[in-house]
């Protein structure tokens, strides 16, 4: 077994590696930027180098700096983890050019299977079937816009060196096609370097299933079954489960084989993930799955197949890295019960799943059987701009998919963060969807059930409301008693206390609030009938319903208010706190979060039209479009593209058309 390892990444898939290494009695050896210094699993390692400033390009992708680290540290072998510099060959060879193992496969078959056009060539020569369209090299606008044309619509336009949806986009309509493919040619060149395309035909009611293998160095090759992937909202996956609903023992077979043979045409050796795109419209059929790509590297969602099959993937890949041969055929392995992972981010589904950063405040997760929590953050951490919004994954195993889905709806319920808003209570209604439930589904599930599942904008909690304000106002009383008691050791009147003190009589105070950032007028009851005592109301709630919260949280700014798996920040409002630079709500367009100014479309005195594209601003490795949400006239562009912009900037201001 190796001695040491080097991980190469940070956040949950960090700490998953190091607890695994550490069970084999590895020595553990972190690199973080300044935005980690104080993260967890920096805490976890048995060391931890700083390799520099926050943005990834200037840190976790400088391939000198981790591998000087790992030289320094001794480091025997660096494990990539997956996204950042995973897929690198170039990674991988500069680990062999100075004697450290890389925890991976080899640079070839990194290098083979990196390109989606190469990689569809080599499988399509080893039997394995591809999706019709263009994979060739030739990148002019207008001969992709004609092969598109010949293809036939809708079509799927694909980052040629992509990967996570990064560089994808879907064009239903001819007119549509220029500008898809400039927006995915320009995500593909900022998160790949890369920024060629290829397009391919989108095959109608897609299923998204996926073949884990695994090879050692020693000719062994095998697949762990599949994992069905097609729960996704803008080609990002949402929910995973394993085994694939209505997959039948000879797809499964035909799958299996496909996957190994695209494996072995490159000499893999290692965990890696072949990902295929499967023909729904009339169930799982063999002549009707295309392979897409293979991911060179543990996936995301890993997690499932070890709760499966009982096996340690990373375990594993510590093992055949180290020259061990698989003690297992493909024939040992077998199926036990299912298992559904999901993915909780830092995301506001009332807001288009806008990233959300922050600090949080509170994180509890639930510990019951078949629950298992990856997380790479803790109460008190900040969630920052910089990487992948990803919270925690929360998985579950049953005897039977039903239980699976139960139990993982169960714990995402019983899931408590307070800080960033987060997609918990949509997770939680995908588990509990009818249509889910049932299956067979495709990619379009959500977007088709969107309505239902809690996204857009939600009426005020006027519940959340209330305990919100009451909790204020007790906080501001204590505030107070302990003032006067620091005056005095005389017993204070009860005249000189603000806590509703009253001798007859109902009577209500307007309270001021700001909720959600959102300014309000709640009101104090004072009651002779309850006792002297007081409460809030906020619209029609009665102010002495027997309602219930999921949790309230204490923050110097304000109190989360956590209902149903919303979460509510209920502050105090105060009426000289106006940030003058963003007040001019009328006709601003505001970057919706940090991030940077990719792009600005419009000049001052162009006229937009509703729903026209003024801008993009990028966000954890996200592009967000900008919209004119009416007719108007631009006044003012007030940044420049290429700028780190905070939340709320002022970008582009317009001057409304009467």
């Amino acid at each position: 077994m190796l001695e040491s390892v080097l991980i190469a990444n940070r956040g949950e898939i960090a700490c998953r590696i190091i607890r695994t290494a550490r069970q084999l009695g590895m020595r553990t050896i972190a690199v973080y930027s300044e935005a980690d210094a104080g993260a967890l699993f920096v805490q976890m390692a048995d060391e931890a180098h700083l390799i520099g400033p926050p943005p990834a390009r200037e840190s976790y992708l400088r391939i000198d700096r981790i591998i000087e680290v790992a030289k320094r540290t001794k480091a025997a072998s660096i494990h990539p983890g997956y996204g950042f510099l995973s897929e690198r060959a170039e990674f991988a060879e500069a680990c062999a050019a100075n004697g450290i193992v890389f925890v991976g496969p080899p640079a070839s078959a990194i290098r083979a299977m990196g390109l989606k056009d190469a990689a569809k060539t080599l499988v399509q020569q080893a039997g394995v079937p591809v999706v019709p369209g263009y994979h060739g090299s030739k990148q002019d606008p207008g001969f992709l816009r004609q092969k598109a044309y010949e293809i036939g619509y809708p079509v799927l336009i694909k980052a040629v060196a992509g990967g996570g949806g990064k560089g994808m986009r879907r064009v239903e309509k001819a007119a549509d096609f220029d500008a898809a493919l400039e927006s995915a040619q320009r995500e593909a060149q900022n998160s790949f370097g890369d920024p060629r395309v290829l397009v391919e035909k989108y095959i109608l009611a897609p299923r998204h299933i996926e073949i884990q293998v695994f090879a050692d160095g020693h000719g062994n090759v095998v697949h762990l079954f599949e994992r069905d992937c097609s729960l996704q909202r803008r080609h990002q996956k949402v929910i995973e489960e394993a085994p694939a609903p209505g997959m039948t023992p000879d797809m499964r077979q035909v799958m299996g084989q496909a996957a190994v043979e695209a494996a072995r045409a490159v000499g893999y050796v290692g965990a890696g993930t072949v990902e295929f795109i499967a023909d729904g419209r009339e169930g799982l059929r063999p002549d009707r799955f295309y392979f897409m790509e293979m991911n060179t590297r543990l996936q995301v969602e890993h997690p499932v197949t070890e709760a499966i099959t009982g096996l340690d993937l990373v375990e594993l890949q510590f093992r055949v890295a180290s020259g061990e041969t698989l003690l297992f055929s493909q024939d040992d392995l077998t199926i036990d019960g299912h298992a559904v992972e999901a993915r909780l981010y830092a995301e506001d589904p009332e807001k288009e799943f806008l990233p959300s950063t922050g600090r949080l405040w509170a994180l509890e997760f639930p510990e019951s059987e078949g629950i298992r929590i990856d997380t790479g953050v803790e109460a008190g951490a900040e969630v920052t701009p910089y990487y992948d919004p990803m919270i925690a994954k929360v998985i579950a195993h049953g005897a039977t998919r039903e239980e699976a889905l139960d139990k993982l709806a169960d714990a995402l319920g019983q899931t408590i963060v307070a800080g960033p808003k987060t997609n918990a209570a949509f997770l939680k209604k995908l588990c509990e969807a009818e249509g889910f439930r049932a299956g067979p589904f495709d990619t379009g599930f959500i977007d088709r059930n969107i309505a239902s599942l809690g996204v857009g904008p939600q009426p005020i909690d006027e519940v959340a409301v209330s305990f919100g304000a009451s909790a204020l106002i007790s906080r501001e009383i204590e505030r107070l008693r302990m003032a006067e008691l620091q005056k005095s050791d005389e017993p204070s009147s009860p005249w000189s206390m603000p806590d509703g003190f009253q001798l007859l009589g109902l009577r209500s105070v307007g309270v001021p609030l700001r909720v959600d950032g959102e300014r309000v007028e709640a009101r104090e009851v004072f009651s002779r009938e309850h006792h002297g005592a007081s409460t809030v109301a906020f619209g029609e709630s009665d102010p002495w319903a027997d309602a219930e919260i999921d949790r309230e949280v204490d923050a110097p700014h304000g109190v989360y208010i956590l209902r149903h798996g919303r979460q509510t920040l209920v502050q105090p409002y105060d009426p000289f706190d106006v940030d003058l630079e963003h007040m001019d709500e009328g006709g601003t367009v505001k970057a919706p979060m940090h991030g940077k100014l990719i792009a600005i479309f419009v000049q001052p005195g162009d006229r937009v039209e509703k729903g026209q594209r003024l801008a993009i601003v990028e966000a954890m490795k996200m592009e967000h479009v900008l919209v004119a949400s009416s007719n108007a006239e631009v006044a003012e562009i007030a940044a420049e593209p290429g700028a780190q912009v905070a939340e709320g900037a002022r970008l582009i201001v317009l001057k409304t058309e009467d």
